[in-house]
């Protein structure tokens, strides 16, 4: 399955002719990647239609989605991230957690930004100008390249794709990570028994994000094939049902 062409991703005004401009961007650099059925079928409507992303793609929609945790789903992430480190980013994230990474690095430092979808490509460059330490390329998560980093950044991406595909990836990422370094992943969680909104997520998740639920039931180092490789750190938040587990490399 191919990409979509550059004609399909094409919406109005500024942020429209940012994202035929990166397309092209992508098409010129020879990048290239198959999105997968899964996300076709299941997240068509939320990363691969331009007017939904333009309507997606801001904080005070992502804060809803989170459910008034977004800021801090977000400082848990950048505490992990030091200046001048190189870090590579897997997948465009709606809001202004991207443009807070390239901050955090600063201009010593490296950000690597991967997505396989060429619209979040694009919308992603548009929010990096002016940030000369930031690249972003097309890429699908199980195949980041070659480079080694400092700290890999999965923020909220497990929960959106197979458990197949979540076995490749944290095999993927964890391969990507220099010695000393860490992979950090923000994501869903088994929220406590006792979580007034158990039962509603767990019907949201049903209707809207079908593998999201495997988060609930086992760690993220399941999904690893040498879990025992790393040192793994949890930490959970609002009532369990948000988690960030950081995979130490030795």
């Amino acid at each position: 399955m191919t990409a979509p062409d550059v004609g399909d991703l094409v919406v109005g005004g500024p942020i429209g002719q940012a994202v035929a401009l990166g397309a092209r961007q992508s098409s010129q650099q020879g990048e290239a990647a198959a999105v997968p059925a899964y996300l076709r079928e299941v997240y068509d409507w939320a990363y691969l239609n331009p007017a939904n992303a333009r309507l997606l793609d801001r904080d005070a929609v992502v804060s809803a989605i989170l459910l008034g945790n977004n800021r801090r789903l977000r400082r848990a992430l950048l505490c992990e991230i030091e200046p001048g480190q190189r870090v590579l980013q897997v997948a465009h994230v709606y809001g202004r957690l991207i443009p807070e990474v390239a901050r955090r690095v600063g201009n010593n430092g490296l950000l690597d930004v991967i997505d396989i979808v060429p619209l979040q490509v694009a919308l992603c460059r548009r929010k990096l100008r002016g940030f000369p330490q930031a690249s972003v390329r097309i890429a699908d998560a199980a195949d980041p390249g070659h480079g080694l980093y400092d700290t890999v950044a999965c923020f909220f991406l497990l929960h959106e794709i197979p458990d197949d595909r979540k076995r490749a990836v944290v095999d993927a990422l964890l391969a990507r990570v220099a010695p000393g370094g860490r992979v950090v992943f923000v994501d869903y969680h088994g929220p406590a028994r006792w979580h007034p909104l158990r039962g509603l997520m767990r019907g949201m998740m049903k209707r809207l994000e079908p593998f999201a639920e495997s988060l609930w039931r086992h760690e993220i180092a399941d999904f690893a094939s040498a879990a025992g490789d790393y040192r793994w750190q949890k930490q959970t938040l609002f009532g369990g049902l948000y988690q960030k587990t950081v995979a130490c490399h030795p």
